[in-house]
């Protein structure tokens, strides 16, 4: 029986070897011609101060390409230049997640390997991070916790916060993540509005989202705003100094999609000058936020790692997405969420999967 060799990249472990999260792992131990491993060099290590640094630019390189079969990623960049040396065997990427703005779809396609996507598997721990942070920042969360710490329970006067009954919600992007956040809103009566082109009216009708026509309209209208669209091309930056200044000065910004949809520098502007109240940040620019950057002065921002979705629940059910599909390749068939659905008509591919499909005949 042909051997399946999967390789998960070296930021699912920590710097003792240990797995960060379930990966469903006990999926592979049945299926006997699948063999898997780490890349080690992208692992962790603990004397290494450039490892934080590195965490979000670390890159599949060719002769990872060359021992594979199978790639599980999770934050790693796959650019053309991880086919210089061709992938004769390399027939599938799995994506550990939604987002694949990391990912050259045109160079897999190229060199015969399919790529897919887990964009389930974190829908409702996305849409709950948005919302704990718009609590957050509604309740007045980080002053809160200053005044116990500094024990300033006299001036309890100065941290009054909000409920959000009442108030409008704008979702730019109103996919699995943005109507999971709709829903979740729901018991707080709030209004919601929705700025997403290729939303069905239906479906939004029937969880009360209004859809309006522009994304200015929804940014005038927002007491609250929360990206939920995919990174592309067209919303690179899509949130710049004009669209921050068309928002109300009593509102606030939540971001838990792609931190480069947003000119931070504009956005640090208008918190620092007070022309939007605050904000929650999942996501930036830069990741790791480098420890200078100005966010960090700022007390109107709530500022959590790239890592707020990440819930037990939500890991093990990604994996699960992913792994099904690594197996149903490594068995000669197709995965569910194909990304670049232009390669699997491609001969090389075909004869790709013919190999474990005969394998398993």
């Amino acid at each position: 029986m042909r051997t399946f060799n999967l390789m998960f990249t070296g930021d699912f472990l920590d710097a003792q070897g240990n797995t960060i999260g379930d990966l469903a792992l006990d999926l592979l131990t049945p299926v006997a011609h699948v063999r898997w491993g780490f890349i080690e060099d992208q692992r962790p290590k603990a004397d290494d101060p450039t490892t934080q640094n590195r965490l979000y630019s670390m890159e599949v390189r060719p002769e990872h390409v060359a021992m594979a079969n199978g790639i599980v990623v999770c934050r790693p960049w796959v650019k053309a230049s991880a086919f210089a040396a061709g992938a004769e065997n390399l027939a599938a990427i799995g994506r550990a997640g939604i987002g694949y703005d990391k990912l050259d779809l045109r160079a897999c396609t190229a060199n015969d390997v399919v790529v897919f996507n887990a964009p389930y598997g974190l829908t409702h721990s996305t849409a709950s991070a948005a919302l704990l942070l718009m609590l957050a920042l509604a309740k007045r969360l980080p002053l809160q916790e200053r005044l116990v710490r500094g024990y300033r329970w006299d001036l309890q006067r100065d941290a009054i916060g909000d409920d959000l009954t009442g108030r409008t919600l704008g979702i730019v992007g109103l996919g699995q993540t943005g109507m999971e956040l709709a829903r979740l809103v729901a018991p707080f009566q709030m209004r919601v509005l929705a700025y997403s082109p290729r939303a069905d009216p239906a479906k939004a009708r029937a969880i009360e989202v209004i859809l309006v026509s522009s994304l200015d309209e929804l940014l005038r209208e927002s007491d609250y705003l929360s990206l939920h669209c995919r990174l592309t091309e067209r919303t690179h930056r899509m949130i710049g100094g004009r669209e921050l200044g068309l928002m109300k000065p009593t509102a606030f910004f939540i971001n838990v999609a792609r931190g480069e949809m947003v000119d931070q520098d504009a956005l640090v502007h208008c918190l620092r000058e007070g022309r939007i109240a605050g904000a929650g940040l999942d996501v930036f620019e830069t990741e790791p936020l480098p420890s200078d950057d100005p966010l960090l002065a700022l007390d109107n921002v709530v500022l959590t790692p790239h890592w707020l979705a990440s819930t037990r629940q939500a890991c093990r059910a990604t994996m699960e997405a992913v792994l099904q599909g690594i197996l149903r390749v490594a068995q000669g068939g197709l995965p569910d969420n194909v990304l670049n659905p232009e390669v699997v008509d491609r001969p090389g591919f075909r004869a790709k999967l013919q190999r474990y499909r005969t394998a398993h005949q």
